[in-house]
């Protein structure tokens, strides 16, 4: 999970998510660094719009469910095939 923090914190500093970058905030922690962990997690994040996911995931934990008479509505939403792939991506990491 030390890993995914520090992805998050690079991010959140406007630095590149790199294996690199990755090792340093891990080992600046105190904790070792596993490299085959940060290379994983580096690859998994490829092509992954971080602030995007992070607005979907805060959007989806902030919305209520909507109640009719009773009953819970079901709200439909469009299926993007390339939102999907990339939502994977960042879902295999907290698996």
């Amino acid at each position: 999970m030390e890993y995914i923090y520090a992805a998050l914190l690079l991010h959140k500093l406007g630095k590149e998510v790199s294996e690199h970058n990755l090792k340093s905030v891990v080992a600046a922690s105190g904790e070792h660094a596993d490299e085959t962990k940060i290379k994983s997690l580096v690859a998994s994040l490829k092509g992954v719009d971080i602030a995007k996911e992070l607005e979907n995931a805060s959007l989806v934990s902030a919305a209520p469910a909507a109640h009719v008479g009773g009953h819970e509505k079901k709200e439909e939403k469009p299926k993007e095939e390339k939102h999907e792939a990339a939502a994977e991506g960042l879902s295999a990491l907290f698996g």
